[in-house]
């Protein structure tokens, strides 16, 4: 069976996203590790031992990350998903506790006891993982695979016009995971939106399921709703992250991939966390980003119905 490390900043979507994993049978959930991003840690903390709870099927143990980015202030995106990360909806009681091992021990550990099978899924900022390639690079060469919601993909920024957010706060961190030599798959922002959001008939049909975990799904994304509302006046609830969790649990969902070289803006402000993607196409300057070796598989396009249809029917199992 499969063996997950999950990393999360949890904010609405990363709990969709939990939820799919752990109601998963085909994979073990071996830890889930938290990190600021989204909200502050305290609060992804709580959120994600709540979700664990909420979701009623695997329970493992959960440890403590990065309270801050590797080398910048903490940007959050509570007016996204509300200041409690869950749609503010007085959800978030956890009776779980995190245990007392940090994240990036936690992380080392488990790969060093599973040679070449764990298959982490970064579905917030990767400070936890560029703190544990710093701390232990030989290590997490064991890794098998790591999947990563990030970067906007082949279109624009959700943060900045070019940056996505979870790079954004810790450009810094991903960069250092891109070129750590992991083989890596990119899950990006362009990929997240128009027919892979759940619509208000999606919405309407989970909310009165009787399942709590269906439930709990729609009522996090409260906040969520309202922002689109808002910006584009959608009744839409966009997640990347249960995206990106799509892709780790059913390949057969991608339609079209590609291998590039992405390179991770940190200098110019005003580019900080764009990631520029060279997917192989002939340039009229043969040197710079042309010369470089593949250093991760991105996402291009995936099947949405199929998508949807799969993430309903687990929530609703």
């Amino acid at each position: 069976m499969r063996k997950l490390i999950i990393d999360t900043d949890t904010g609405s979507d990363d709990a969709v996203a939990l939820i799919m994993a752990l109601k998963s049978t085909d994979v073990k959930v071996e830890a889930i590790t938290t990190v600021c991003g989204n909200v502050p840690l305290e609060l992804a903390t709580k959120n994600a031992l709540m979700t664990i709870e909420v979701a009623n099927a695997q329970k493992p143990p959960l440890y403590v990350g990065a309270a801050k980015p590797l080398m910048r202030d903490l940007v959050t995106a509570v007016n996204v998903h509300g200041e409690d990360g869950m749609g503010d909806c007085d959800l978030i009681h956890p009776t779980l506790l995190p245990k007392t091992k940090h994240a990036v021990d936690a992380i080392l550990d488990i790969i060093e006891n599973n040679p070449g099978e764990i298959e982490i899924v970064t579905i917030g900022p990767v400070t936890n993982i560029a703190l544990a390639i710093l701390k232990a690079p030989e290590t997490m060469k064991l890794v098998k695979h790591i999947y990563t919601m990030g970067t906007s993909g082949f279109g624009p920024g959700n943060t900045t016009p070019v940056a996505e957010f979870n790079v954004y706060v810790d450009a810094e961190a991903y960069r250092i995971m891109l070129n750590s030599g992991i083989p890596i798959t990119i899950i990006g922002f362009d990929i997240c939106l128009g027919e892979a959001a759940l619509n208000k008939a999606d919405m309407d049909m989970l909310l009165s399921s009787g399942k709590a975990e269906a439930e709990f799904s729609v009522k996090c994304n409260r906040s969520l709703l309202e922002y689109n509302l808002q910006r584009s006046n959608e009744h839409i609830v966009d997640l990347p992250d249960a995206v990106a969790m799509g892709v780790v649990l059913w390949d057969e969902i991608v339609v079209e991939d590609k291998l590039c070289y992405c390179y991770v803006c940190t200098i110019e402000e005003a580019a900080y966390g764009q990631v520029i993607m060279n997917d192989g196409s002939k340039l009229a300057i043969s040197d710079g980003f042309a010369g470089h070796i593949p250093n991760a598989n991105v996402c291009k396009t995936i099947d949405n119905p199929l998508f949807k249809e799969k993430l309903i029917s687990l929530l609703l199992q």
